[in-house]
């Protein structure tokens, strides 16, 4: 992965239960590209965010501690819809499933939210206006 010439690359560390099992759902299901690895954890690309995956077990949060936490994507709307398809055909579990919000509007969105093997909630979204996405 080559990095945009003098941008910024956002970086995000979280805590896993097991390496394999997340690097399958990073690489395989939602199709990052795989980075550096380590011992006990490795890099993702994550539509041009590096995440880090720690294998820390005692860090992950039981289901009922996650609250509102979670990062996410905004996506083209093609993009959008294969990555929700691919979610779908793995038998993903959606937290949210995949809705519409502001139908008919500039704000348009399609949004849905996933939780990793590790229960770190992932937010996928796409606009119909991109600008709507900073815009009140």
């Amino acid at each position: 992965m080559k990095f945009p010439s003098g941008e910024p690359i956002l970086h995000i560390s979280m805590p896993v239960r097991d390496l394999e099992e997340s690097r399958h759902f990073y690489v395989d299901v939602l199709g990052c590209e795989p980075g550096r690895v380590m011992d006990r954890s490795f890099d993702v690309f994550f539509f041009g965010c590096q995440v880090t995956l720690h294998e820390r077990p005692a860090e992950v949060l039981a289901p009922e501690q996650q609250g509102v936490r979670h990062f996410g994507v905004t996506l083209s709307d093609e993009r959008w819809r294969e990555l929700v398809d691919r979610l779908r055909a793995e038998g993903t579990v959606f937290l949210r499933p995949p809705a519409t919000d502001y139908a008919d509007t500039p704000r348009e969105q399609h949004k849905a939210m996933v939780a990793d093997p590790s229960g770190n909630a992932i937010e996928l979204k796409t606009y119909k206006d991109p600008s709507a996405a900073l815009t009140g």
